[in-house]
């Protein structure tokens, strides 16, 4: 099945792929067809990136038509999904067996896939990015020919092939890492002074199992704490606590928002910010970018943000602040450091949005900051290459396992250039 080009576009509508061709097989069978003969194809998620990392200026495959698979290997602790499956499919699915993820986004309506292929995360000291929970990946390669590949069984390449941009080969399952599921509550503190929270990182970020923090960056944040009910935080109890809920975004309805004011429920009703069964209010209408910081810059890109804040401000629905453990994945932004992440949801207006966006990354980037792969940037693709120790392996593996080019697009080939 295809569509006209005029009606792909991204979850936000800022992107309009340039592809002529959308596919949606039925089958495995029928997805190693067609890669194989196609000239240059690269697969679609549930398309909640912000920028060209999934376009191909020719086939574009969708996979959420591919037949659905949840299956639990309780031995090893992982399970096996396919490609196309969202998260909030996936969790409901776990927990009515008894498992869990470690992390979840804020966001459970974004895919399996694509989330781990752009380092997508979540928030805790502990917790490192989605992509890190991933133990093997099955890829139709450019002949068609599928294969896997598994941290156990090629640990040499294993780490570059997770966080991949789409550019190894069509990813079809994944097997993810998963614990014994276990229960959470939230509880929210509002009126917290900036200055407080860059003073006190480690106490604010350390006081339960993930932790976010929302701001304008302009005076003060709104904190939200998610704590498992069988590990006690070390609690922190600056600002005061929220007499009712909250939204992220100000002013929104918080239907949709996962439950709080310390009611215990289920890990992935808690985890998000959002109830995996309803949109979120005001779904797509904005723009996001977001910058990982090495953790101990954190007090300082605190106070570059709060310089800049009244220019910030006017075109932001919210801005939030997460850490993320480091790992060895060749392409995480938080490979070989632990991070504090700035992430920012802007108003949907690109040309006020942009030289703000500028004066962001003008600052926290002298910090060692690495944009999101999914998410808007005004730096240049060889800056953001240069920014990772591996790129030359990745380079490498890529030119060994689609040496034609196949899964390339213009967003990759701006950063590791063919040839």
């Amino acid at each position: 099945m295809s569509a006209p080009r005029s009606q792909i576009t991204n979850w936000a509508g800022n992107v309009t792929f340039g592809s002529p061709r959308v596919h949606r097989p039925g089958s495995v069978d029928e997805l190693r067809r067609l890669v194989r003969d196609s000239a240059r194809i690269r697969a679609l998620g549930s398309g909640h990136s912000f920028n060209l990392v999934a376009d191909s200026d020719q086939d574009l495959v969708r996979l959420d038509g591919l037949p659905e698979e949840t299956v639990i290997d309780a031995g090893n602790s992982t399970v096996t999904v396919t490609a196309g499956t969202r998260y909030a499919e996936l969790v409901t699915a776990l927990d009515a067996e008894g498992f869990a993820l470690a992390n979840l986004a804020s966001l459970p309506h974004i895919s399996v896939a694509g989330s781990c292929a752009t380092g997508t995360h979540g928030s805790g000291d502990g917790q490192r990015c989605l992509s890190a929970a991933v133990r093997a990946v099955q890829l139709v390669g450019p002949d068609g020919g599928l294969s896997w590949l598994s941290r156990d069984a090629d640990p040499g390449v294993f780490p570059g092939v997770v966080v991949a941009l789409g550019a190894l080969g069509i990813v079809t399952r994944l097997s993810l890492e998963v614990e014994p599921a276990f229960e959470m509550f939230q509880e929210v503190r509002v009126g917290v002074p900036l200055e407080e929270a860059a003073d006190h990182v480690d106490d604010v970020f350390g006081a339960a199992y993930s932790v976010s923090l929302f701001t304008d960056w302009r005076d003060e944040g709104v904190v939200w704490f998610k704590q498992r009910a069988d590990r006690p935080g070390a609690g922190w109890d600056g600002g005061r606590p929220a007499q009712r809920p909250m939204h992220p975004v100000p002013g929104m309805s918080t239907e949709s928002s996962t439950e709080q004011m310390g009611v215990v429920g289920p890990w992935h009703e808690r985890l998000p910010h959002f109830r995996p069964g309803l949109e979120p209010s005001g779904a797509g209408e904005e723009l996001q970018s977001e910058l990982y910081v090495p953790r101990e810059y954190a007090r300082d890109a605190f106070t570059a943000l709060r310089g800049i804040g009244r220019l910030v401000a006017p075109v932001l629905h919210t801005a939030e602040v997460r850490t993320v453990r480091a790992d060895d994945l060749w392409l995480s932004p938080a490979h070989g450091r632990d991070c504090v992440a700035f992430h920012f949801t802007w108003v949907k207006d690109l040309a006020a949005v942009t030289p703000v966006l500028a004066a962001v990354e003008e600052r926290l980037l002298p910090l060692g900051a690495r944009p999101h792969w999914g998410k808007l940037t005004t730096t240049a693709a060889p800056d953001i290459a240069a920014m990772y120790e591996r790129a030359a392996d990745f380079a490498r593996l890529m030119r060994d396992l689609d040496p034609t080019g196949k899964f390339r697009n213009a967003f990759v080939d701006g950063l590791f250039p063919l040839g």
